[in-house]
């Protein structure tokens, strides 16, 4: 049985092969430039992860904190990193991130428990 974040990268996959196919040349665009942006940089890409991920959580989209997590995850990001990050998202965002921040921390720890 997948657990949540192989479902998760399995729709988003599947979901993405099919919005490209429909060959939208904006829709590709945004794609291209969503990629290219957390690209190194300036910024190296971990921050910039952590940096989708308060966009995220503030703009309550857990698609996207997912989607941030295991990017921060795969870019070597702690779970004290990742916490201060959330801390951070919850104090700009207020206290209705607090439902995306307890499935942050649900979904973080399924990334942690697929390491062990």
């Amino acid at each position: 049985m997948p657990n949540k974040v192989e479902e998760f990268n399995a729709y988003r996959q599947k979901m993405n092969e099919k919005l490209l196919a429909e060959n939208n040349k904006l829709i590709k665009r945004i794609f291209n430039l969503d990629t290219n942006a957390y690209m190194e940089g300036a910024l190296d890409v971990k921050t910039k992860e952590l940096l989708g991920l308060v966009a995220s959580a503030v703009l309550r989209c857990d698609d996207c904190v997912k989607y941030h997590l295991e990017s921060s995850k795969k870019e070597g990001a702690s779970k004290e990193e990742v916490m201060e990050t959330l801390g951070i998202a919850t104090l700009v965002g207020g206290t209705i991130v607090i439902p995306h921040l307890r499935r942050a921390f649900e979904f973080w720890e399924e990334l942690e428990a697929m390491e062990a």
